[in-house]
């Protein structure tokens, strides 16, 4: 098949696929497309990218960016804003209830001011702020769980699609070469394999847990069909999980999957109790073995790598040979910039992470960092547990996702906003509860802007005090 024909076929698919979609739910908000687009971005490349941009050095794009770029980013973010503020989003209960997340992205705040490139560090920081803004549109929907799917499938139905048709007819655009081997390696819409590896595992947990959570309705018509798109991605996503030889996905898919499994048996209704004991454990249990035993110079070898975690060691290596400040590190997102960058290359090669979220932490932020970054994960967790019994079938996608959180970032640096916000900040962020508004003429998303059906009952005209005497039915709270 010709590649513009491969592309039409596409679009057309998609977009059958997006309006009769068996599990598209009328009152989600179609806000949720905005931090769709936005996660896109993230997992794929830059728009710079997408158009062919470049003309600069490595060093340069990784100082300056791009102004698309930026111009894309500025534009989401403004639109979320806009979306909660029309929500009447409570701020002020938001960071009361979210402690361990406020004090943490302050104090990512005030770390650009140690930073040797502050304004570059500080444009970094308004960047990633966009990350925790898009977690909030989907959460303070009318109805978070449906929003959460409907936002996961906009996503994969663009993202696991396009990564097959870049691999099959655009060569150029979905493979590349290793740096260390110049192997041909497989990397679809994004640009590592590594990203290609994460953007499966992320997608297979969540049609793995979709399917599972609405596997007591299978007999229902349309479950079924659901659950026939959903098999269709999972394979989707197993097959270019395969094919971008990622380990650490691997095994992450498998660890999730089996949480997942855990929470919706028997014995995980019955005991969750020692479920919630039984999932931190075994990190720490890994940690003993890990670091007591060489367990990943072993493990590796099992999964078929090279004990040095293809190169992963030698990285650590080069990174901690820089010398960084070990209480306040080199400032917000600063490490991979001017001599520390040259010096890293010269020992490595030309990586611009640390392939360990810990220590990518501990670089950037110091141990000051760190202890947050750790305290805001054993907050999440609580706030998790505290939904195992309440709402079982999303603490279980939630509760995957923190475990694999804990586990990737061992031998990958992904410990950064935007991968906090695609894992397990999504169970653990208090949204406070919020008053819909009137759904008038002229809002950035008329037809069911931020609340769904509710807004559709006061663009009748209904008092809004009469909204106000019906808690239950108009506000909520995750």
């Amino acid at each position: 098949m010709p590649p513009s024909i491969a592309i039409l076929v596409w679009i057309l698919l998609l977009s059958a696929l997006l309006r009769f979609d068996p599990a598209r739910e009328p009152n989600t908000s179609t806000a949720v497309w905005v931090p769709a687009i936005w996660m896109f971005i993230i997992l794929t490349r830059l728009p710079s990218q997408w158009l062919g941009g470049g003309g600069t050095s490595a060093v340069q794009a990784l100082e300056e960016g791009n102004p698309l770029d930026r111009a894309v980013y500025s534009l989401l973010i403004l639109l979320t804003v806009v979306i909660l503020s029309r929500r009447s989003f409570k701020w002020n209960l938001f960071f009361s209830r979210n402690l361990a997340l406020t004090i943490f992205i302050f104090y990512c705040l005030v770390s650009v001011i140690w930073s040797d490139f502050p304004f570059i560090a500080f444009k970094r920081w308004i960047r990633d702020a966009g990350n925790y803004l898009v977690i909030l549109v989907v959460l303070s929907d009318a109805d978070p769980l449906e929003a959460v799917r409907s936002f996961f499938r906009h996503l994969y139905y663009l993202l696991l699609p396009l990564s097959i048709l870049l691999i099959k007819y655009f060569p150029q655009l979905g493979k590349q070469y290793s740096f260390w081997t110049g192997a041909t390696e497989f990397v679809g819409a994004a640009t590592s394999k590594n990203t290609l590896g994460l953007m499966c595992l992320l997608g297979g947990l969540f049609f793995f847990w979709d399917t599972v959570a609405r596997w007591s309705k299978r007999k229902e018509k349309r479950t079924k069909k659901i659950l026939r798109i959903n098999v269709a991605f999972i394979l989707m996503a197993l097959w270019l999980l395969s094919l971008s030889n990622s380990a650490t996905s691997r095994v992450c898919l498998s660890l999730g999957c089996l949480i997942v499994l855990a929470v919706h048996s028997n014995w995980g209704r019955r005991s969750p109790t020692l479920l919630k004991v039984l999932v931190p454990s075994c990190f720490v249990v890994y940690l003993i073995l890990a670091f007591g035993f060489d367990l990943n110079g072993i493990f590796a070898s099992q999964v078929g790598r090279d004990p040095s975690l293809t190169g992963r060691t030698n990285i650590w290596d080069a990174v901690l040979s820089t010398h960084t400040n070990p209480i306040l590190g080199t400032g917000y997102d600063s490490f991979w910039l001017g001599d520390r960058l040259n010096i890293v290359w010269r020992l490595a090669g030309t990586v611009n992470e640390s392939h360990n979220g810990y220590l990518e932490t501990y670089l950037n932020l110091g141990t000051i960092g760190l202890l947050l970054m750790i305290g805001l994960l054993l907050a999440s967790y609580k706030v998790i547990c505290n939904n195992l019994v309440p709402s079982p079938a999303f603490a279980s996608l939630t509760l995957a996702m923190w475990l694999i959180a804990l586990f990737y970032n061992m031998t990958e640096a992904s410990l950064t906003p935007a991968f906090m916000c695609l894992t397990f900040l999504w169970g653990a962020v208090e949204v406070p509860r919020t008053t819909p508004v009137s759904n008038s003429a002229g809002h950035l998303f008329p037809k069911n802007f931020g609340h769904g059906k509710q807004n559709e009952t006061w663009s009748e005209g209904r008092n809004l005090a009469k909204v106000k005497q019906q808690p239950l039915k108009y506000r909520h709270t995750i």
